[in-house]
């Protein structure tokens, strides 16, 4: 089976944990909770015309990655300290965690998302009932494998902070960023792409000692390639085991790593699986 947009939605696969609930009420000002899954199921129906990915379909859109990560409150401290700090969310969706991040206390017009597509941050407005005036944060839409829009050659790097409101590509980023967030975001590429986008996300970090990448996403044991049956479809993907993945990034910069599995379910029949909860941190200024 294969999604496509004519696929039957299945609500019963819709689930709010409670501090998913409480985010979803703060930032639609929907309170009443039958009235709020109405308004998410409505979404949903949207977005998978759309893009009929498996994330819309079995609500995982709805999945706040960033807030239970162990570094979240460390990083949520850089942008407390750091006047011109910025935070990416890679792999953004209809933008959850960047606006979790913002709710929680990181400058608005500080953050960053991107996604392949421009629906889906537009989506993002229709979810959470806002506007690009009353959520102000910045969206750029491409294709994170695509050298033109992220690669792991630099160029030239201006000191100077840059102008959000006119990026082009992930690119003009280059050695600016303080954070970056990417859950469920490289187990979707091949060992080969994985291994790329380490590096091209990078060169996107600050030098300056504490900047971070953290996220999450499936992983194994041992690394190799896995296939799952979920809602009726077949998915290979390739994982990396927390010593390999740690390897990758360790080629790619100066970085303190650190990479933990973590059993899940992975499927509604409580099928179990492995998550892999990672950082990756600047420890000692880039030479230029």
């Amino acid at each position: 089976m294969t999604f496509t947009s004519n696929t039957p939605l299945d609500p019963s696969l819709y689930r709010l944990n409670p501090a998913a609930l409480e985010f979803f009420q703060q930032q639609t000002g929907i309170t009443e909770e039958g009235d709020l899954k109405h308004h998410i199921l409505a979404v949903q129906a949207k977005a998978f015309a759309v893009a009929p990915y498996p994330c819309i379909y079995n609500f995982g859109f709805t999945s706040l990655r960033i807030s239970g990560h162990p570094k979240y409150q460390s990083v949520l401290q850089l942008g407390r300290d750091c006047s011109n700090s910025l935070l990416l969310d890679l792999g953004c969706c209809f933008g959850n965690d960047a606006r979790k991040a913002v709710a929680d206390g990181w400058p608005i017009t500080q953050v960053i998302a991107t996604d392949l597509r421009q629906e889906f941050w537009d989506l993002g407005h229709v979810l959470f009932r806002s506007t690009p005036t009353s959520f102000p944060s910045q969206f750029i839409a491409g294709d994170c494998l695509d050298p033109a829009f992220l690669s792991s050659e630099s160029g030239h790097t201006s000191q100077s902070p840059p102008d959000l409101s006119s990026l082009v590509s992930l690119n003009d980023l280059h050695g600016k960023l303080t954070a970056i967030h990417a859950s469920s975001v490289f187990h979707l590429f091949s060992a080969e792409q994985q291994a790329s986008l380490v590096r091209a996300v990078a060169a996107l970090l600050s030098p300056v000692p504490g900047s971070i990448v953290f996220g999450s996403h499936v992983g194994l044991p041992k690394q190799g390639t896995i296939r799952q049956e979920m809602f009726g479809m077949t998915v290979d993907m390739y994982c990396y085991d927390p010593e390999s993945w740690n390897k990758l990034w360790e080629d790619a910069g100066p970085f303190k790593t650190e990479a933990v599995l973590k059993e899940v379910i992975v499927t509604p029949s409580g099928e179990i699986g492995w998550r892999m909860v990672w950082s990756v941190t600047m420890s000692t200024k880039l030479t230029v």
